[in-house]
């Protein structure tokens, strides 16, 4: 566990979850909202792993309440995020 918390930056866990949403927000904005739902669901799974993982005083901005709390909260709402962006076969992002 301590070779672990000297490798891993403070940033490093935080600024991974934010580039994958990032990625996902950029897919939403030009228009492939589906697959771009199913990458912030994963960026959400990805903050639940590494909240459980990752060593307390390296997790940085995603530790918010309790580990426990936190893997639920991420994890179940990457998931349904993920499971209804799966769902939804047709419409589009534009109100026309």
């Amino acid at each position: 566990m301590a070779d672990l918390r000297s490798r891993v930056p403070a940033a490093l866990p935080a600024s991974l979850v934010v580039a994958i949403a990032l990625a996902g927000m950029g897919l939403v904005i030009t228009q492939h909202w589906r697959k771009g739902a199913v990458l912030l669901g994963g960026a959400l799974l990805v903050a639940a792993l590494l909240r459980m993982v990752v060593p307390l005083d390296r997790v940085g901005l995603l530790a918010i309440r309790s580990r426990a709390v936190d893997v639920l909260c991420y994890s179940g709402f990457g998931v349904v995020m993920m499971v209804l962006a799966l769902q939804i076969t047709r419409g589009s992002l534009s109100a026309g």
